[in-house]
């Protein structure tokens, strides 16, 4: 009754305030007309000007016994509905959605007037739309592949002059994969074959396609070459609907080869996107790389389908894991991370999740199910529920919503919602009669017998031979296959019952270790260090494996197969575990925005100003407007790691040092113990800047790091070189660390300003014109990197350190494999050399030190003429600067 009354508030809202639109608006109460409001891309797509809602939901109407409504609406259809409109609609969305939905209000049609009540004075009209309709897509199809156009105008075609359309090269695999159902339906419902044709020769033409080694179809295919533009693949956006319409069409027509097509899909899909719970997607050529590490809604659909299938055990796993999210969000955001973030904050009330859990529901009987129904009715109820009917939600964490109410919402939402609660005796015709298309509509099962003009050809020999008892050549029974026991399905779930809170089970204590309450294993997360032989000895005994990255971060892969035993593979993933877990929780504190490291001495004059990543540990600069200033110095062990051996040189100055080797909160607590009022780490990474790499911030040792008063700053090495070339031809260097910059009104307030700089005019004008672009110069540091850089990059790096970006956004140039979980932590740059191969060496004591001043000229002179022979760095970076003249002038009014 709740689903019918939430339904009800829907769809009366859509007739009354946006029919016949396409869709209704329900924060504003109106309807969505193409053309009359601001475009929404490729969205607005599915709108054709052909009141797309009603349409999508004939057969829900049924569905809920709504048998009345359902007489009015389509009579509303046949009277009102044009589909000889002159706009440009996607193929694809007006296939499952229009010409679905006439095909199912057609099919529940003719059963209603079957039974003799309702719609005896139907005579196929929507089915003659739905043949008007097909025709129109077909001049999509004519191309060499005999993959579809994209897009489509409903009035002329494709190349007609009028079309404004035809030019696209290439198709999603879901786009030109999901028409079989709807085209083979539309062809035995007809008697007219082409439509069946022209869909069987584009599944064919994928199915020769597909990457022969792997098995695996690729995102994006040139609909023209057959070529494969994005080569990544999943189960989600893209393709999802390609993999469900190979097992339906097999379903539905009784043709063999569909299955047999499946069948070699979905041992690929298992054998390397499945990473249970996960299903990540993977490069098509090297599948055993993943293409990122996120994934989509919309592989919310793929536990239903293996349900179908007859694989229950991962779907219940992925499925619960789903489950989990939505939990933790209310809604499944359109996308999220492997550590269970929000990647994508939207939610258009997809319907995909309620259709597995009702599958699993089906299947397993367990009440679990109709649990988790039940918090999807509350959800919607208590976040989307709007006056004028239940908006998408704009951002999941913030509960905002958009004003979109999509045809999907009413076509499968309510009636997947509804089937799972419903009894037999609650629904007027069988269900188990009708096959669902990807957008929920039925079609009957007894078309396969039905008009059969296609002939089947042997092609056995094509199809890879599979050792799977699983594959079965008719459908899945599922009171056979698996028992209709609450507690399989629960033995199932039980495991990933915190995979999401936490992202992995807790680990073990080292009280508990102590006590001996639980396994111990042989490396903790927090304790490991790559640069540790003894560390990665183990690691390679638990299967796990080091990829030392470009930008000097490692990532660990494991792979269960390579553990030297089975427990070991069990340690290996626990942990692994714990590095997700160390690597969440260090990423989901606070996001600290960049700081800068202003040079104030001569003859900069706080005209140079570097782009520093904060540290999440000793003073927090933002709380300290007038900053740090002081003097640097070069420390001796330039890593830092051990006790300070130049203490003197370091005291009430701002320690210079590079990264790796150790913790950067042990570096801070050496300097500090050292007299340093700051410090400034340098990146060792060979010409690794700000420009190009993503915001760095140094995170703790994992523990209390309040003893630590300094503060901390992070360059990266083109910016450090600056400051060591500086040191090298200026030798006493000041410099201010700030959250941003100053202006030199603030630099010197309260200070006397130096002769030099009152009287070197000519010299800062002369400076002024060498002064040009730099790449690591940031004329404001507000612009520096923030937003755009933080969501993936917090580099929480023990010094040379943890760092877990790889759990965060996607890193193309460094897929981990699908075996396991897969963490990025730079725990020790390995890279990081020795005080030996420190990339800047401290100024050199010279015999001239100690000559009298009238000779420090003399020797200046030549040491600075001996250092321009060299390498002249600072008369380079000088000479790089001349375009920010202007900037510079307007210094003193302007923070940098």
């Amino acid at each position: 009754n709740q689903v019918l009354e939430m339904f009800d508030h829907a769809y009366s809202n859509y007739m009354e305030h946006a029919y016949p639109a396409d869709e209704l608006m329900p924060l504003t109460c109106r309807g969505r007309v193409r053309g009359q409001e601001p475009s929404r891309g490729d969205v607005d797509d599915a709108l054709g000007k052909f009141s797309l809602t009603l349409i999508d939901t004939l057969d829900t109407l049924v569905v809920l016994n709504k048998t009345k409504e359902f007489e009015e609406a389509v009579k509303k259809v046949i009277k009102d509905v044009n589909l000889d409109n002159d706009i440009v609609v996607s193929v694809f969305e007006t296939n499952i959605r229009v010409l679905g939905g006439l095909l199912g209000g057609h099919s529940v049609a003719i059963m209603l007037k079957e039974k003799g009540e309702y719609m005896q004075w139907y005579n196929g009209e929507l089915l003659h739309m739905a043949k008007e309709l097909g025709y129109k897509l077909l001049p999509a199809f004519n191309t060499t592949s005999g993959l579809p156009y994209p897009r489509v105008n409903l009035k002329f075609g494709v190349r007609h002059p009028e079309a404004r359309t035809g030019t696209e090269t290439d198709t999603c695999t879901a786009c030109a994969g999901t028409l079989i159902l709807e085209f083979a339906a539309l062809s035995r419902f007809t008697g007219t074959s082409i439509f069946e044709e022209y869909a069987r020769k584009a599944l064919d033409f994928i199915w020769e396609k597909r990457q022969r080694s792997s098995n695996l179809v690729g995102v994006t295919i040139n609909i023209h070459t057959g070529d494969w533009v994005r080569k990544d693949s999943g189960v989600g956006a893209g393709i999802d609907s390609y993999y469900e319409y190979l097992l339906k069409a097999y379903v539905l027509l009784g043709d063999d080869s569909f299955l047999e097509r499946f069948n070699t899909h979905y041992d690929a899909i298992m054998r390397y996107i499945s990473q249970p719970p996960l299903l990540l997607d993977v490069h098509i050529h090297k599948p055993m790389l993943n293409a990122r590490t996120w994934m989509d809604s919309l592989l919310a659909f793929f536990p239903g389908l293996q349900v179908l299938k007859g694989d229950i055990r991962p779907a219940i796993e992925t499925h619960e894991m789903l489950y989990q999210v939505i939990k933790k969000h209310n809604f499944l955001p359109e996308a999220f991370t492997t550590d269970f973030r929000v990647h994508w904050a939207q939610h258009p009330l997809r319907p995909e999740f309620a259709e597995s859990t009702y599958f699993l529901y089906k299947a397993t009987g367990d009440p679990y199910y109709l649990e988790v129904g039940k918090t999807l009715i509350e959800n919607l109820n208590k976040y989307a529920r709007v006056p004028c009917g239940f908006a998408a939600m704009k951002d999941v964490r913030t509960g905002s919503h958009e004003d979109r109410m999509d045809s999907f919402f009413l076509a499968e939402m309510f009636k997947y919602l509804y089937l799972l609660f419903a009894d037999k005796e609650d629904m007027i015709f069988d269900i188990e009669d009708y096959i669902f298309t990807t957008e929920a509509h039925l079609l009957p099962l007894w078309l396969s017998t039905t008009n059969q003009t296609i002939s089947k050809k042997n092609t056995s020999a094509e199809y890879t031979e599979l050792d799977d008892s699983n594959f079965d050549w008719t459908c899945p029974n599922t009171q056979i296959l698996f028992p209709n026991d609450p507690m399989f399905a629960q033995s199932i779930r039980e495991p990933l019952k915190n995979v999401v809170d936490k992202s992995c089970p807790r680990g073990i204590s080292r009280a508990e270790e102590s006590l001996g309450s639980g396994p111990k294993p042989p490396l903790r997360a927090r304790d490991f260090m790559a640069s540790n032989p003894e560390h990665l000895e183990i690691l390679k005994k638990m299967g796990v494996s080091l990829i030392h990255l470009k930008d000097g971060r490692v990532q660990l892969v494991q792979h269960a197969v390579q553990a030297a035993s089975s427990l070991d593979a069990e340690d290996g993933l626990r942990f692994m575990q714990e590095m997700i877990e160390l690597s969440s929780q260090q990423q989901k504190e606070q996001q600290l925005p960049p700081r800068a490291v202003q040079i104030v001495s001569h003859p900069f004059f706080g005209r140079v100003v570097l782009t520093a990543g904060p540290a999440q540990f000793g003073m927090d600069l933002s709380k300290h407007k007038a900053g740090t200033r002081g003097f640097v110095a070069t420390i001796k062990p330039y890593n830092g790691c051990s006790e300070i051996t130049n203490p003197e040189a370091v005291k009430e100055k701002i320690a210079l040092m590079q990264r790796g080797q150790c913790m950067f909160a042990e570096k801070a607590r050496n300097i500090q113990k050292a007299g340093a009022i700051g410090g400034i780490v340098i990146d060792d990474n060979e010409g690794s800047s700000s420009d190009t790499a993503p915001l760095f911030q140094m995170a703790g040792d994992g523990k209390n790091t309040d003893d630590i008063t300094i503060p901390m700053l992070f360059l990266f090495n083109k910016e450090g070189n600056i400051i060591l070339d500086a040191i090298r031809e200026y030798e006493a260097v000041e410099v201010l660390l700030s959250d941003k910059a100053k202006d030199r009104a603030t630099i010197f307030k309260g200070k006397m300003i130096p002769n030099y700089i009152i009287d070197s005019n000519l010299e800062m004008e002369n400076m002024d014109q060498k002064l040009s672009e730099n790449d690591s110069y940031k004329p404001n540091s507000e612009e520096a990197p923030s937003e755009s850089q933080d969501a993936g990059a917090v580099s929480e790096e023990p010094d040379g350190g943890r760092e877990s970006s790889a759990v965060g956004d996607p890193d193309p140039l460094s897929p981990a494999s699908p075996d396991s979980a897969s963490v990025s932590r730079a725990d020790e740059d390995p890279h990081a050399p020795g005080p030996a191969e420190a990339g800047a060496p401290e100024p050199a004591c010279t015999p001239e030190d100690s000559q009298p001043q009238e000779q420090n000229t003399q020797t200046e002179s030549n040491s600075k003429a001996h250092w321009d022979s060299k390498v002249q760095p600072m008369e380079s970076i000088l000479a790089d600067w001349n375009e920010d003249i202007e900037a510079f002038e307007m210094m003193e009014k302007d923070e940098l």
